[in-house]
Order: structure tokens, then sequence, then C-alpha cells
């Protein structure tokens, strides 16, 4: 997931779920389907507000 967001995708379930690739595969598939197209990190798009409440030196990048 995008850094400049608060979202995040739990792989480890689905990854315990089932010795089969498919319910990973799915769940990182629907991930990247909720990645935004652009960087938000300083502004939000759509609210014109910081995305979210950390400087890029805390996120560690």
């Amino acid at each position: 997931m995008c850094l400049g967001q608060e979202d995040a995708a739990d792989l480890r379930a689905p990854l315990r779920s089932s010795e089969s690739n498919e319910p990973l595969n799915a769940a990182i598939e629907e991930a990247i389907s909720r990645k935004p197209k652009g960087h938000d990190f300083i502004i939000d798009r759509t609210t014109k507000k910081p995305s979210v409440g950390r400087h890029m030196s805390v996120t560690g990048g």
C-alpha cells in the first residue's frame, strides 16, 4: 500500500488460510485495486488536508 495513506492490506490471514496461493493472490489484487493513482502524502486531493498525521521521516522513507 502507499506509504502516504493510512490504508493497509492484511496478507497474513489469506496466506495462512490455505495451502493454495489463490486467497493470497486475490488479497493482493484487491489491495492493488484500492491503491491511489497519485501520491497524496502532503495534501489529500479530496479534503485538501494532510492525508496522514505523520511526516515522511517518521514513516521511514
